[in-house]
């Protein structure tokens, strides 16, 4: 096998199929099937899901682009043309959740179904998706952390396929999409879990902004790539993740003060956002 892996999966003509979207369409595609079966599992209709994505697909795309448009400006100012080459990468998954909730919100206002019951049946599909997408940065070679030895990464007993595509120009760094990975499966399993539980209702899609952001915050402290407050002294991502985590943190307890909540698994819809 050559290496590095090629990022294209294979050409039409003169149009390219990169291995980045087809691994992004993957991760959609089994997180829409498993939000599917379990919104059916709890009373939802059928279309919900196929609904919402028509619109949160797009416009999660849209704002995961600008929003690493909107910190990579000073190159994209100069290099206009590249703003819509999102097959080389480039696209934040804080922008995507940014409008996919926003999305979300809108959506069950219109069909007056509860925000936090959609929220919560999507949120595995949501991290499943994430874990998934870290393998598209692997086949770019992006999104790694610092220069390491060769033998730091056999001592992490990684197969070969993986350690030769760490290799950049001769230089081997750590594959910090693949810790990113492993933390957002592991916190799969953990919402799974947490839907046997049955917990109230919120607390799986708050729960997942929590774990999602600690594994965040420390995985972006070794990355080289982060995208960097003005004065280059402060990654943005690390600065979002620990407000998203005393945020949910702080909506998870004073809904539970607040509010008399339903259970993951009633069938009760009342109440939109409260709820």
């Amino acid at each position: 096998m050559d290496y590095p892996l090629n990022p294209i999966a294979f050409e039409l003509g003169s149009f390219q199929v990169h291995w980045y979207g087809i691994i992004i369409g993957i991760g959609i595609a089994l997180g829409f099937y498993l939000a599917s079966k379990e919104s059916d599992r709890l009373g939802m209709p059928k279309e919900t899901f196929s609904d919402l994505l028509i619109w949160a697909i797009p416009i999660a795309l849209i704002s995961a682009r600008a929003y690493y448009v909107l910190f990579e400006w000073d190159y994209y100012s100069q290099n206009p043309g590249a703003i819509v080459q999102i097959w080389n990468g480039g696209i934040a998954i804080h922008g995507a959740l940014i409008g996919s909730v926003i999305t979300a919100v809108i959506f069950t206002r219109k069909r007056n179904i509860s925000f936090w019951k959609l929220a919560d049946i999507a949120a595995p599909s949501i991290i499943l998706g994430q874990a998934i997408g870290r393998w598209g940065n692997f086949m770019n070679q992006e999104a790694h952390g610092e220069e390491v030895a060769r033998s730091f990464l056999e001592n992490l007993q990684l197969p070969d396929f993986i350690i030769n595509q760490m290799n950049i120009d001769g230089v081997y760094y750590h594959p910090t999409f693949l810790y990113e990975s492993i933390w957002n499966f592991i916190g799969l399993a953990l919402l799974l879990f947490m839907r046997r539980v049955n917990p109230k209702r919120g607390e799986i899609f708050l729960s997942y902004v929590i774990w999602y952001s600690i594994g965040r915050f420390f995985i972006e402290g070794m990355r080289t790539d982060s995208l960097m407050l003005p004065g280059e002294f402060l990654r943005i991502a690390q600065v979002l993740s620990l407000s998203l985590i005393v945020a949910a943190a702080a909506i998870l307890l004073y809904r539970r003060m607040k509010y008399k909540l339903p259970r993951y698994a009633d069938q009760t819809n009342e109440g939109k956002i409260a709820s």
